[in-house]
């Protein structure tokens, strides 16, 4: 298998099990308190990895300019990004948020060209991808709008659109700022710094007295995310992002939704309408529509 069939098949992986994680934070932090939840979710696996890598002698000498430039996307991306939706989704269905996460894409390509980063021409194509992915999120928002008058619904789709930009900005800063350290000393890095962040977040706003009353099945999921949705799949993320183009890695936010919202409907019964279904076909055109853009775009003359 080629390094370029593995990259593909490390994305399929962080499509298919990120997917799943919607399940397992909607469940986990109903009886847990969420930002501690996700702090131990990701320190655990971000220490185990150092474990790891200390006992098979794998962890390299690693210089302060490559740890800082691995630990500001974990703030980002674990920390702002991933936390923050699972604490969004105390407030609303996980479906929802993965659709939210579902423009992260947008951010990335926003971002980019804006900020003069990439200076390729917007062509027909990306155009077109962008704005089927921004309608899908207008549809989904068509079954859920009286629910915007809640206002903790309203404070938690705020959030995860806050903590979407935060995962685009570190999945870019990831691009931008290479290091010569290899993927799992950048996992290690990214999930305990963002983990630790977490944490502190989690003692100082946190209600720590639901301890007492956390579930088995929060217990659960927090063991999944740990095992499936941090350590393997965070993994697979970093290694395909290093070898394919950032905004292609980004793609998975598109198709999590359809599995996220499978998931939410069949175990915890978040309803799924026509409406739903409509804006899974927009987004997921959305997606064609982006990686057939990314095939041959003229860049724009730098002056």
């Amino acid at each position: 298998m080629t390094t370029n069939q593995k990259a593909y098949l490390a994305l399929g992986v962080v499509c298919l099990v990120w997917g799943t994680t919607y399940l397992g934070m909607r469940i986990g932090v109903q009886t847990f308190p969420p930002l501690l939840f996700s702090g131990i979710r990701h320190t655990v696996a971000g220490l185990s990895l150092f474990i790891f890598l200390l006992t098979t002698r794998k962890l390299a000498k690693i210089s302060w300019r490559d740890f800082s430039r691995q630990a500001i996307p974990g703030v980002l991306m674990i920390g702002l990004g991933n936390g923050l939706v699972g604490w969004s989704e105390r407030y609303i269905p996980s479906g929802l948020a993965a659709l939210i996460v579902s423009i992260m894409p947008v951010y990335v390509v926003a971002i980019n060209y804006f900020s003069g980063i990439d200076t390729r021409l917007l062509n027909r194509n990306r155009l077109v991808g962008l704005l089927l992915g921004c309608l899908g999120i207008g549809l989904i928002f068509r079954d859920n709008v009286q629910d915007l008058a809640n206002p903790d619904y309203f404070k938690g789709v705020l959030v995860s659109f806050g903590a979407c930009l935060s995962w685009a900005s570190g999945s870019i800063y990831v691009k931008q700022k290479p290091t010569a350290t290899n993927a799992l000393i950048n996992s290690a890095i990214q999930l305990t710094s963002g983990g630790l962040v977490l944490l502190l977040g989690g003692f100082l706003f946190d209600n720590l007295q639901e301890i007492d009353t956390v579930s088995a099945q929060s217990i659960y999921a927090l063991i999944y995310l740990i095992l499936f949705g941090s350590l393997l799949a965070y993994m697979c993320f970093l290694y395909a992002l290093k070898r394919l183009h950032v905004e292609l890695v980004s793609i998975y936010a598109y198709i999590n939704p359809f599995i996220a919202l499978i998931l939410g409907s069949l175990v915890l019964g978040e309803s799924i309408t026509w409406i739903t279904g409509l804006a899974l076909l927009t987004t997921l055109s959305g997606v064609w529509y982006l990686s057939k853009s990314y095939s041959a775009t003229p860049r724009m003359a730098v002056k």
